[in-house]
């Protein structure tokens, strides 16, 4: 494969079994790419409907053991797999600074140590946290207020400074994700309101609304990566974007507001408790239109929801699977420690292992 914007590429992604990553390989399939993947498979089980991917080339590790080995021969890395959330990250957040910080800093090094020459880090604007009302552009400070938050500002610090004429680091902070994937995550704003108002008739808020997120779809950041895969080096290099729409900034109220719409029946309640959340941000996106406008995001939180509503028909979606660890990453691992088969350090037991190495490639069904 060649490195280029007129050409394919090689490209290994880590965390392609999550659920922006199922949703990605089919694009970067159609558009010519070669792929393999790279997964721990930490939630392969919570699958919903049927793959999209197809067979697809894998390498079943955890990102923290990769070697230069795994890393030959690519020319790009998309790097996706991270502890994937505030209470997961909460969960131990010595493990996810392991895995989102020195993990992700490490591949970036032993890509560039092997010549790999792009680097594309999914990043998050969590790491605004708390910030207020007014618009964020990729120069406002950083305030994160959690574990995940704070992992993410330390990578993106750490992999920049490799950054140099054979090294091509692109982070891409994305907004707040949404909509079906086959690794469906309820656990998600949008997601959890809508799975909510669909399976119980409540759309349960935990907080009193008013913090403010941005929202892109699931399908708008899989294109986003594609996007910046194919640009001119010059264009993203040691560059961050936000990931998302300045139109799609709704408080979480508006949020529920449109669930309540989109499903008939339901009705907007608030937790026992539930008051101010101190993670609340509002993101301009107008960086990343200017310069990849056709990757920009294209679908709405309102288009998104009707699409939800559809997918949970056809799923059959239960409250337990909205609740439980079929949809909640969080209950997912809480469910693999109690049967003994993940350890606090979200590695697999050892009767459990899925690693294998570089020439011992597998997909999930070989496990």
């Amino acid at each position: 494969m060649r490195v280029g914007d007129d050409g394919p590429m090689k490209v290994l992604v880590t965390g392609h079994d999550g659920f922006i990553g199922t949703v990605l390989l089919p694009l970067l399939r159609a558009a010519g790419h070669e792929m393999v993947g790279l997964d721990t498979y930490l939630f392969h089980d919570c699958l919903w409907g049927s793959e999209r991917d197809g067979e697809v080339e894998a390498i079943a590790k955890d990102v923290r053991d990769v070697v230069a080995a795994d890393l030959e021969g690519f020319d790009a890395v998309i790097h996706l797999a991270a502890v994937s959330n505030d209470p997961v990250g909460n969960l131990d957040p010595a493990c996810t600074h392991e895995i989102n910080h020195r993990a992700s800093v490490r591949l970036a090094q032993v890509a560039k140590q092997v010549g790999v020459p792009r680097f594309l880090f999914s990043s998050s604007c969590s790491l605004y946290g708390a910030a207020g009302d007014r618009f964020l552009d990729e120069t406002a400070p950083f305030n994160p207020v959690t574990a995940y938050g704070h992992s993410k500002v330390l990578a993106e610090r750490d992999i920049e400074a490799l950054a140099d004429d054979s090294f091509s680091p692109t982070f891409l902070r994305n907004a707040t994700v949404y909509g079906a994937s086959p690794r469906f995550r309820s656990d998600l704003v949008v997601n959890n309101l809508a799975a909510l108002a669909y399976t119980t008739g409540e759309i349960k808020l935990m907080s009193d609304g008013t913090p403010w997120r941005p929202l892109i779809h699931v399908e708008d950041v899989a294109r986003a990566f594609l996007g910046v895969l194919s640009a001119p080096r010059d264009l993203v290099h040691a560059q961050a974007f936000n990931i998302g729409s300045t139109a799609e900034n709704y408080r979480v109220r508006e949020i529920a507001e449109i669930v309540q719409e989109a499903i008939p029946g339901s009705a907007v309640v608030f937790a026992s408790g539930a008051g101010p959340d101190r993670r609340t941000y509002k993101v301009s996106f107008e960086k990343f239109a200017r310069s990849l406008p056709d990757s920009k995001p294209t679908r709405t939180v309102r288009e998104g929801v009707r699409e939800l509503r559809v997918f949970f028909e056809r799923s059959s979606i239960t409250a337990q699977d909205a609740l439980g660890p079929r949809g909640q990453r969080i209950e997912h691992v809480r469910h693999l420690m109690a049967l003994g088969r993940l350890e606090p350090s979200l590695r697999w037991k050892t009767a459990d292992s899925r690693a294998t190495g570089r020439n011992g490639r597998n997909r999930p069904s070989d496990r």
